[in-house]
């Protein structure tokens, strides 16, 4: 039977990580789940072995059920009838599939009922999804949006909502409007206080919203009147049983089609506070944007792993000229750079992970506890790795999923243009993730500042300082030298002090600093499986010097007086 976790080595290789043993040690709390549960992991051997068969749930449920409705659920999509939205038959039945096999609540800690799982295993089971059904996972994986009420909401609003989650009842986020879609400082849904019920009432439209008629929805509302900035906003939690909110429509969209995305209509629903007013923009949704981002990555990379899988097999099946098309220069070149975009991406995917894992599972234990000031030197170290690396893997993967799922086509040749091969649904599903939760561009917004004050060149540096092997050593002396480029051409646009230049050439920037990230986390994960991947360091670093001699001539070539010729 196939398994889309045990059928991937890489998969398997990364839950091992070294991190591990830290992440462990803090997301169990020095492991005391066991004395009151029997299911929870005695020590961290048997974390990794509880967190493996969870996986290999997700990876045989996605090959075998998500996947095999994947295309009927694309034809089908969902419907909107009497202001209530429908999910596709097929999605149903996985939903319900999920729901029984326990795999509801991934990162809730267990006395919610949820698996307690750190984020390193958590985006992976997503990408598995992914593998099978990009728009399953939007439905399957906003279940992380409870992350937000665990974190900020009150303790009765946890004991309430998070084993609703944990059971399998569906969320959304509801940011997005007509006009407030990047801008969210421009939300106008009104949120006013009901002093006769001692609750909240909320009133206006939303739109985009991903699952908008879930069970629960978190609410972005201007909670005060007379503000037209991030600062008036508050964040709602809104309960789908106390009514108020119908569905206007579900868009009809290019991909993704077994995710409704459904404009919403308030009136005077009932909803309650989710932490303190005002901070709905400037704290929460920033949090609630970053676990999203760590999301999209790893749907990009579940897309990738796809896209490769039917490349490959078409590859080896299609006969032209008396031989395999895999043994022409022309294809196999496309998927080995498939392979190693995939790798790349995914050694950034899951290092970000592990970044996140550590610094959040000290927030929840200073909430328990004052933490020692080597815990809060730790925290406070991994918090700023996470927010540099976030935007780096959001980004990356989002544009190797369409590159990828591009050349998935392309191996097709006139079949990929047919409706009934699934890389016509790659292609589709792919576009969407380098648009949502933040476009490619915002992430380069979001990654500039790390790039100017010299945060990813002391983290590069001081990655590339660790000892490689005989056989890496020439890929890594590629990488140093490409980084000394990157550096050479950042120092240049900061010399230049203008302002202009900077955010027209930060695009070029950012990607010269992503490739020279991925390449030496691949070095890295070389160093500790050579033969796994070898191949990919190879091709990958190979692409990335091309990338980075491109952009950087770019950027030390570019003159200033030609900005006007860009305005338009």
């Amino acid at each position: 039977m196939a398994n889309f976790y045990t059928d991937i080595k890489e998969l398997r290789f990364h839950l091992n990580h070294p991190m591990m043993k830290r992440i462990c040690e803090l997301k169990e709390r020095g492991y005391k789940d066991k004395d009151e549960f029997d299911y929870a992991p005695q020590d961290f051997e048997d974390a990794i072995d509880s967190y493996d068969k969870i996986l290999e749930i997700v990876g045989q449920i996605s090959a075998n059920i998500i996947d095999a409705n994947a295309e009927a659920v694309d034809q089908e999509g969902s419907h909107c009838k009497d202001g209530r939205m429908i999910y596709a038959k097929g999605t149903k039945e996985t939903l319900d599939t999920m729901v029984k096999a326990g795999m509801n609540g991934v990162t809730m800690p267990r006395r919610y009922g949820g698996l307690n799982m750190p984020a390193p295993p958590s985006p992976r089971a997503a990408e598995l999804v992914s593998t099978a059904d990009a728009g399953f996972d939007n439905i399957w994986s906003l279940q992380d949006c409870v992350e937000t009420i665990y974190e900020f909401g009150t303790d009765d609003q946890r004991q309430r909502y998070v084993p609703r989650v944990c059971k399998g009842e569906t969320m959304s986020m509801d940011l997005t409007e007509p006009d407030a879609g990047s801008d969210l400082q421009r939300v106008q849904l009104k949120a006013t206080f009901d002093e006769a019920n001692n609750c909240w009432r909320l009133n206006g439209v939303k739109r985009f919203i991903t699952n908008g008629d879930s069970d629960i929805h978190l609410v972005l509302a201007r909670s005060e009147e007379g503000t037209n900035d991030g600062r008036g906003l508050s964040m709602f939690i809104y309960n789908k049983k106390d009514g108020g909110v119908t569905v206007r429509r579900i868009e009809n969209k290019l991909g993704i089609h077994g995710s409704p995305t459904c404009e919403m209509v308030y009136k005077n629903a009932k909803a309650e506070l989710c932490g303190e007013r005002r901070l709905g923009l400037i704290k929460y949704v920033m949090s609630l944007m970053n676990g999203a981002r760590l999301g999209i990555g790893a749907q990009a990379c579940g897309i990738s792993q796809k896209a490769y899988n039917e490349a490959l097999s078409y590859a080896r099946d299609r006969q032209q000229f008396g031989k395999a098309i895999i043994e022409m220069p022309a294809v196999y070149e496309m998927l080995s750079n498939i392979k190693a975009k995939l790798d790349a991406g995914r050694a950034l995917l899951y290092q970000t992970s592990r970044y996140v894992d550590i610094y959040k599972a000290l927030n929840d234990i200073s909430r328990e506890r004052q933490l020692t000031p080597e815990e809060r030197a730790e925290q406070k170290k991994y918090s700023r790795l996470a927010d540099a690396f976030t935007p780096l893997s959001k980004g990356m993967n989002s544009e190797y999923a369409n590159q990828n799922a591009y050349d998935c086509v392309q191996v097709h040749g006139g079949s990929g243009f047919m409706m009934e091969y699934a890389c016509q649904r790659l292609y589709r599903d792919a576009r969407i993730t380098s648009i949502y939760e933040g476009t490619t561009q915002l992430q380069v917004v979001a990654a500039i500042r790390y790039i100017t004050n010299g945060t990813y060149l002391g983290i590069l540096r001081e990655m590339q300082a660790q000892e490689v092997s005989t056989e890496l050593k020439p890929w890594m002396d590629k990488i140093k030298a490409m980084t000394d480029r990157f550096e050479e051409a950042t120092n240049k646009v900061k010399e230049a002090g203008n302002q202009e230049l900077q955010d027209l050439l930060a695009r070029h920037l950012y990607e010269m600093a992503a490739v020279c990230v991925m390449s030496t986390l691949l070095i890295t994960d070389a160093q500790r499986d050579y033969d796994l991947f070898r191949d990919s360091v190879r091709v990958y670093v190979t692409l990335a010097e091309s990338e980075v001699a491109r952009h950087g001539a770019f950027v030390m070539n570019f003159d200033a007086g030609n900005i006007e010729s860009y305005r338009k």
